[in-house]
Order: C-alpha cells, then sequence, then structure tokens
C-alpha cells in the first residue's frame, strides 16, 4: 500500500461526539497550525441537538494560501464509533485513518488503501485519571498531542497555547499539558513518527488574525454608531448581539456618569424586533437586528414598510439551511431572493455580501451611514460558514477621523427657513429626499412619515399619479443606489478566455482554487466577486463580454443568478449554475467538477496527489 505525503498541504477531519469537549482541542490543534505560521481553515459540523450525535471538525492546511474548502480528507481522526463507516470512506487513497483502538475495530470497517493507526484513547484516560468528566475532557487532549507526534508539530507551540488559553485559570495549565505529553510520548513509543504527511514552521501568515465573522459584525456595529439592537435569539446569529454586548460594555460608557450609551432588547420575536428597529431609527438612533432565515421571513412586513417610508434600518442575516427549520447548523446561500424582494408589492432591498471577517466588520460599519444616506433598509448577508467559524483574515481597520454620514437629516434652522417641507420632494434630483427626527423642531411636525399612498408633502392620498409618481422616484433611487454600494472585484485570468465565474461571500476562496485547477487543465477563466445588489454597470459588462458565465452559488435554486437573469433580462443560456447544498461549504474540487461537465469537449477524472511514498506501519496495538 501507498501513503500520502505532503508538507503544509492537508486536509485533517476529527470525527467526535457533541457535547465531549471535543471543539476546545481541535480549536487547539487549529491555532496551533496557525501559530506556526500556516494559513490555515477551520470548520466546525455540529447538529443541532444538544449532545449525542455526530459532529466534525474540518482543518484545512495550506501554505499556498487555499482557504476555502478543498474537498476530500487526508487524515481522518476518529474517536466516535457511530460515524467511523462514513468517516473511512471519506479518506483519500493512500491517507490516514487515526481511531481509538481500547475496542477493536471492526472488520467490516478496514479499508486496504488506508493506512489505519490506533491509539487506545479511551484505555489512556481510564489508567490516568478517575473523575468520568476528566476522562471525556482529556481523551481530547491526549489525541492532540498524539497528532504533535504523528505531524512532527514544534510541541512547544501546543503548550504555548494551553498556558495563554488558561492565563488566570493556571491549575488547569499543568493538566492539559501532562495529556498532551501522553499522547505524544505514546505515539513516539508505538508508531512510526512522522506520517508522510508533516508539518514545518513557515511564514506564512504576516499579520492575518483568525476571528469569526459574528464576531466582526457586532464590532463593525460598535464602530458603526449603532446604539440599539434588538434580537429573538436564533442559530447561526445569536453571537452577533452577544459580540456587539461584550464589545458595548466596554465602548458603549459615558465617560462622565459611567452609564451606558447602548439598548439590547431581546423582543419576543423576530417581527417584533425589526419593529423596534425601524421606531429607533426612525428616531434618529442606529438600530440593527440579527437574524436567519425563519426570522427573516417575519421581518418582511416590517421591511416593507421601512422601503415605502424609506426609514434607515440594519438587518444582519446569517443564512442557514432552509426552508423552514431546515439544518439549522449547516451553512447555505439562500436567503439571497427573499433579502432581495423582502415584502410584498413592488419592493427592492439593498443587500451586501461580505467574503472574510473584515469585510464583516467593514460592511457591518458601512451599513448604517448607507442606510442613512439613503434612507432604505440595508440586508447585510452571510452565512453560518463565515459567521461561526474563525477565518483568517485581515486586520481590522478603522480610521479614527471618519465621521457618519447621517444622509440628508434637516435642523430647526432648516425648517425655519423653509415655506412647506415636502418629506418625499426630490430636491437634488438623486430621488433621495430629506428627513428629519422627532423633537427637531418645536412645532413642526415635519418628522411624520407615512407607510400608505402619499403625495410629496406626506398627506394620504389614494389617487393613482401620485402613488406612480412616488413608484417612480423609489426605482430612480435604486439607480443612485448603485453609485453608493461596494463595487465588484475582478480576478483577470492569466491568458484571454471568453469564459469567467461570477461568486459573492464564502464561495470566493473555494472558487479560485477551482479556477486554478482548472487553468492547469487549459481551461481559463476570469472571475468576478459580486459585493452588492443592486449590481452595478461593472457586473453588466463582465457579463456581456464573455460567451458564458458560471455563478457559483450555494443554495438548491440558482437564486443569484435568478436575479441576475431578472435585473439584466438575460436569457438562461447566457449563466450556467454551480451549486452545493448539502449544508457543507461548497469545495473547490466541486466547483471544477461540475464546470468541466458543462464545458464541451472535456473528460472528468478525480483529482488525485502526486506524490505518493511507501506506507507507514500500520498499528493495532
Amino acid at each position: 500500500m501507498q501513503s500520502l505525503e505532503s508538507v503544509n498541504e492537508f486536509v485533517i477531519k476529527f470525527a467526535n461526539v457533541n457535547g465531549t469537549g471535543s471543539a476546545s482541542a481541535n480549536n487547539l490543534f487549529a491555532k496551533a497550525v496557525f501559530r506556526m505560521g500556516l494559513p490555515v481553515c477551520p470548520k466546525n459540523i455540529f447538529p443541532s441537538n444538544i449532545q449525542g450525535l455526530p459532529t466534525w471538525y474540518e482543518v484545512r492546511v495550506s501554505e499556498r494560501g487555499y482557504l476555502g474548502r478543498r474537498g476530500g480528507v487526508d487524515i481522518m481522526l476518529s474517536v466516535n464509533p457511530q460515524s467511523m463507516p462514513t468517516d473511512i470512506e471519506e479518506v483519500e487513497p493512500g491517507g490516514y485513518f487515526i481511531y481509538d483502538n481500547t475496542k477493536p475495530l471492526d472488520l467490516r470497517l478496514i479499508r486496504n488503501d488506508v493506512n489505519i493507526i490506533g491509539i487506545p484513547l479511551t484505555r489512556i484516560c481510564n489508567d490516568q485519571y478517575h473523575d468520568p468528566r476528566q476522562r471525556q475532557l482529556f481523551r481530547n487532549v491526549i489525541y492532540v498531542g498524539a497528532l504533535a507526534a504523528l505531524l512532527d508539530m514544534d510541541f512547544a507551540v501546543l503548550t504555548g497555547l494551553v498556558e495563554d488559553q488558561f492565563k488566570g485559570k493556571e491549575k488547569l495549565i499543568a493538566p492539559n499539558i501532562q495529556a498532551l505529553e501522553l499522547g505524544y510520548q505514546y505515539a513516539k513509543d508505538n508508531v512510526s513518527c512522522p506520517l508522510g504527511i508533516r508539518l514545518r514552521t513557515a511564514d506564512k501568515v504576516g499579520d492575518q488574525i483568525l476571528l469569526d465573522g459574528n464576531t466582526a459584525l457586532g464590532l463593525g456595529a460598535i464602530y458603526g454608531g449603532a446604539t440599539v439592537a434588538a434580537w429573538y435569539p436564533i442559530t447561526p446569529s445569536t453571537s452577533v448581539v452577544d459580540a456587539f454586548e461584550r464589545y458595548a460594555k466596554r465602548l458603549r460608557i459615558d465617560a462622565g456618569t459611567g452609564r451606558r450609551n447602548y439598548a439590547i432588547v431581546q423582543a419576543e420575536d423576530e417581527l417584533a424586533a425589526i419593529g423596534m428597529v425601524v421606531g429607533a431609527s426612525w428616531n434618529g438612533a442606529r438600530a440593527f437586528t440579527a437574524t436567519s432565515g425563519p426570522g427573516l421571513s417575519l421581518m418582511s412586513e416590517f421591511l416593507g414598510l421601512a422601503y415605502f417610508a424609506e426609514i434607515p434600518a440594519v438587518l444582519f442575516d446569517v443564512q442557514r439551511a432552509g426552508p423552514s427549520t431546515g439544518m439549522p447548523t449547516r451553512t447555505q446561500q439562500s436567503d439571497v431572493l427573499a433579502a432581495a424582494y423582502a415584502s410584498h408589492g413592488d419592493t427592492k432591498q439593498v443587500l451586501l455580501f461580505p467574503s472574510t471577517p473584515s469585510e464583516c466588520f467593514e460592511f457591518g460599519a458601512l451599513s448604517f451611514d448607507l442606510a442613512d444616506r439613503l434612507q432604505t433598509p440595508i440586508i447585510l448577508l452571510t452565512d453560518l460558514d463565515l459567521g461561526m467559524n474563525d477565518n483568517m483574515s485581515a486586520p481590522l481597520v478603522w480610521d479614527d477621523v471618519r465621521t457618519y454620514d447621517r444622509g440628508k437629516v434637516l435642523s430647526a434652522e432648516d425648517l425655519d427657513s423653509m415655506e412647506r417641507f415636502g418629506r418625499y420632494l426630490d430636491v437634488d434630483g438623486d430621488a433621495i429626499c430629506y428627513r428629519t427626527v422627532p423633537g427637531t423642531h418645536p412645532s413642526k411636525g415635519a418628522f411624520f412619515t407615512r407607510g400608505t399612498s402619499r403625495d410629496e408633502y406626506a398627506v394620504y392620498t389614494e389617487k393613482g399619479e401620485e402613488y406612480e409618481k412616488n413608484m417612480h422616484r423609489l426605482m430612480a433611487k435604486w439607480e443612485t443606489i448603485k453609485s453608493w454600494v461596494p463595487a465588484p472585484i475582478e480576478h483577470p485570468a492569466a491568458q484571454a478566455t471568453d469564459t469567467a465565474v461570477l461568486f459573492y461571500g464564502t464561495s470566493e476562496q473555494s472558487s479560485m482554487e477551482a479556477a486554478d485547477y482548472l487553468a492547469a487543465e487549459g481551461v481559463h477563466l476570469n472571475a468576478m466577486r459580486v459585493r452588492a445588489f443592486p449590481f452595478n454597470e461593472e457586473v453588466e459588462a463582465f457579463i456581456a463580454r464573455h460567451e458564458r458565465v458560471f455563478v457559483i452559488e450555494q443554495n438548491r435554486d440558482a437564486q443569484l443568478r435568478t436575479l441576475l437573469m431578472a435585473e439584466f433580462e438575460l436569457g438562461p443560456d447566457k449563466l450556467k449554475s454551480v451549486l452545493c447544498f448539502d449544508g457543507n461549504p461548497i469545495s473547490a474540487r466541486n466547483i471544477r467538477k461540475q464546470i468541466l461537465l458543462q464545458m464541451p469537449g472535456y473528460n472528468v477524472t478525480p483529482l488525485r496527489r502526486e506524490r505518493i511514498v511507501s506506507a507507514v506501519p500500520e498499528n493495532r496495538a
């Protein structure tokens, strides 16, 4: 049998039982790789129950800097008998299956093309610890120690991380380091170390940080000037408001009085939450809510009110697999159409599509400026993969001289100088009207607004011509908005080509890796990442100059493709779909395969490792 060999380029997956504390140990491994100077991309794949079901943690290590999901597993560390049959099937030929061999492995699971390595984790724990909870927790730490030997890791990096993690809880440091040493020494004494796959210290991360998107969003809201958060808890967006509260306790305190300058309200449901946001925004506060697909559905009526009455509002939608409850702890990009046309009637909502934690921070703060400037809801769409997983990201940057853009807000002096204020009057020709906030003037009720049909002065009317005039202005404002939202980013191919890929959000990393695979096979692709809706002329021109454009997205119904076809009046043959909707992040191999299947004259062959060496001796002691 042959074995995979690579240095600093592999995928490892941990198969555990939910609720056993494995996430902390797995995260320790990922952070140790990152601290060794290697780009790393961890993904926590967990069930929606509290404990007992299988859970996985996949770590992509790539010195070349590929941070998306590749597809395939080179090393599987499986300590969950329930999932072992499927776990071992995922391993690449020549890969490594590491398991707890306190009990013998079912002979029916053995693959002759996989290296099987047994480490008696349960037996080691039973010999070393008497407390049942310690046995459960330290078993995870022991296998991280074993991996340090198997992969030739810098053991001092692991011990340093343990010391950092338990700073202030010093009594926990020594037991955790001892557990690491137990696993390390067992592997050294009983397995041929290192494996063909190994780690070497590098300098490939620079000033990058590891951060989850939800934390970045919460901090972005702080820096964007938000003072009100109204929400109802829902996976996977709950930690957005948790992060906002955590930072607000430090950064939203009046220096003179010590009083809090923010309000966080847990509403009775999502409908009430968005209603509070609209009310607070109408009153002049910068307010937001965070939710996922089911909450977005409930919020659509209030979003329509804010669109039609032209009230600023900010919504962070961390998407998950639907419809209905769906798979609440799995990722998708399946709210695009629901968000773009949220509410009944002729409604169009502004969408932002960040792809990294730094963009979550940047767009999170920008959302409040855009909402005030454009007087409309801003819906920022991330997903569970970006929101809840640590991602490598550029450091967060803020310009301290930056001021908030409050848009066209009139003062009391402005109102005094006017004969008559027209709330819905297009004064400047950009279709964005002037507004005030309650309390601006002691006598003039110029803050009055309407969610019903009205004329330019906010006077109720059901005259058809007045309604049409208002709706035409809203469409003219839509054209103005195109110049305010983030522009797309284009990645030209090394060679001229008439074929392109178009993607958004978390599809970026895997899409760019797939483009590299395809270029090596003679298929060159120009690439563009869409970062906002409405689409501007750059997106339309990019599509127009290519014979075929593959739209890569993570939903069943090709929602971005549908939106592009509707907005640009394109026929179905122009845009080709590349889709993934199994709840996992889309992989580079999947994208490559789907594109080749739609390219004339190409045969699809599996991607295989090029370098192999003799097998590591199998150990089933």
